[in-house]
């Protein structure tokens, strides 16, 4: 028997459009309360879910703003594997793809209470129940009994094994950001320092209707 330790990674998934504190807190959050060796931020490629993003940012600057945001920590990496593929891109073929890649790590997926109210609509959620570890966190002022319902259900469906992940109730959401940048609103202290000047420099989100 090998006395090889798993390695256990969190996967932080989003179109990060742009990047903000919440997504970093989360990451964080994970990382500490379930032991992790690494959180890698995972921005989306081609989601189907999201498939008229002609006002947000272009998926190089997507990928610049994760980077300069995630720099100054050495637990949290990128990874652009959903970013190289064409097509849609989906959570299940990419869990399967990372564990074939890695069989002796344990994945954690981390995903807010929204996607967990609708995880049975996503593409083979038997599939990421499989390959991962899901792990919840309360968002939008939803409360854990609502949630605690939910993740029962998919624990029997689908065999799931899902957590409840403690943060702060931090109500950020980048088609916010989007809106408060057209509208002239200041970014500060919503985005790292590195992204706020990185959006102004590449004039991002400036003239757009969303």
């Amino acid at each position: 028997m090998s006395d090889t330790k798993r390695l256990r990674v969190g996967i932080m998934g989003g179109t990060f459009d742009p990047i903000h504190i919440g997504h970093l807190i989360l990451a964080e959050c994970a990382y500490e309360q379930f032991q992790l060796d690494t959180v890698q931020f995972l921005p989306s490629g081609n989601p189907p879910h999201k498939t008229d993003r002609t006002n947000g940012a272009s998926d190089e600057e997507r990928l610049e703003m994760v980077v300069l945001a995630i720099r100054d920590n050495p637990h949290f990496s990128l990874d652009a594997e959903e970013m190289r593929r064409g097509g849609f891109t989906y959570t299940c073929d990419t869990l399967v793809a990372l564990r074939q890649q890695h069989p002796d790590t344990e994945y954690y997926f981390i995903i807010g209470a929204d996607s967990l109210l609708s995880f049975d609509t996503w593409r083979k959620p038997e599939v990421i129940s499989q390959n991962c570890v899901l792990l919840a966190a309360v968002r939008d002022q939803l409360s854990v009994s609502a949630m605690e319902p939910k993740m029962e259900e998919f624990r029997e469906r689908y065999g799931a094994k899902i957590y409840l992940l403690q943060t702060p109730n931090i109500d950020i959401s980048s088609t916010d950001l989007r809106f408060r940048r057209q509208e002239g609103r200041s970014l500060r202290y919503y985005v790292p320092d590195a992204v706020l000047n990185y959006i102004e420099q590449k004039d991002i989100y400036n003239d757009i209707v969303i």
